[in-house]
């Protein structure tokens, strides 16, 4: 343990850091070792963590000086924030700068940072192709993250980035499953334009993280855009018909109408579903599954997670 390069891991009991946190620690015969950094050292999955071999030390993204405890003495950190938390860009991008700050005064030599696209980049506040959102956002939890890359770079930090996918677990855990119709059947709704939607494993981007580490300071400056397969939304529904034993089928909402229906974030995630569409083939060459591959031999296609998942998929 003593020779292992230490991996501080922001979010550990989350969804990709706590990917990244059981990756390191069933890598056994690797050269990592994990530092599990959780604002609840007591919580259950903080236990497991430190029960399977690490070391779990409390910080807080919203204080600075306890990442600087937290990533003193370790090799390299996994950097992510929580968007769907809080719902604040701004909140956000001070958390980055925090995050950006301490790696730097720890002296790491490798730090990932698990971003998305500034979507005003390639869409601007001034084009109407989608609605400006709290005034200085097309697409909240995407650009918040994005106008934060320039931070590790301004502070010197070594970092790779990385862009995750859609994850498969929002069937399962944000509302986004099959309903069911009248005559038994299902329909799978999602607006997208009859674009092929970029999508992962939530624990597969820990996976593929550990792969960027392991590939070393020649991954830094570079971007990893990460997906498990790309599907349309009728190839999702005939995948998920046939794990759930019942027909699927697909309803393309409207991006308007999903931009209206209410829930929390509704807006941000039509307009987020909307982007990919107005990018296309763009957006698809960013999130490569050959390369995710690459990166995690182990990679899960939708036919294998819905294999594992499908019972948990709750039907409203």
């Amino acid at each position: 343990m003593a020779d292992k390069k230490i991996i501080a891991v922001i979010g550990a009991t989350g969804a990709q850091g706590g990917g990244l946190a059981r990756a390191i620690l069933a890598d056994k015969d690797g050269p990592f070792a994990l530092r599990a950094i959780t604002r609840k050292r007591d919580s259950d999955k903080a236990r497991a963590l430190a029960a399977a071999g690490g070391e779990v030390v409390e910080g807080n993204l919203d204080n600075a000086q306890s990442l600087e405890k937290a990533f003193a003495g370790a090799y390299g950190a996994y950097c992510v924030t929580n968007f769907w938390e809080h719902f604040s860009a701004d909140r956000e991008g001070v958390q980055v700068g925090h995050m950006a700050q301490a790696t730097k005064k720890a002296g790491l030599q490798h730090v990932i940072w698990s971003t998305l696209e500034d979507t005003r980049k390639r869409v601007p506040l001034t084009d109407n192709r989608l609605p400006t959102l709290q005034g200085k956002f097309k697409v909240p939890h995407f650009d918040g993250k994005g106008a934060s890359d320039q931070l590790f770079v301004d502070a010197g930090v070594p970092t790779s980035f990385l862009l995750a996918a859609f994850y498969w677990e929002n069937f399962i855990y944000f509302g986004l499953g099959p309903r069911k119709n009248e005559d038994g059947t299902l329909t799978l709704a999602l607006p997208l334009g009859g674009t092929p939607l970029p999508g992962i494993a939530a624990e597969d981007v820990g996976r593929c993280a550990l792969g960027i580490f392991r590939k070393g300071a020649g991954t830094v400056g570079k971007r990893f855009g990460i997906s498990g397969e790309n599907l349309t939304g009728e190839q999702m529904a005939a995948k998920m018909g046939k794990a759930l034993g019942k027909e699927v089928r697909f309803y393309d909402v409207p991006f308007d109408q999903f931009r209206k229906l209410g829930f929390p974030g509704a807006e941000d995630l039509g307009n987020m579903f909307e982007y990919q569409h107005i990018l296309g083939g763009e957006f698809l060459k960013d999130r490569d599954p050959k390369l995710s591959r690459e990166l995690n031999p182990a990679l899960l296609d939708f036919d294998q997670w819905l294999a594992a998942r499908a019972s948990q998929i709750p039907i409203a």
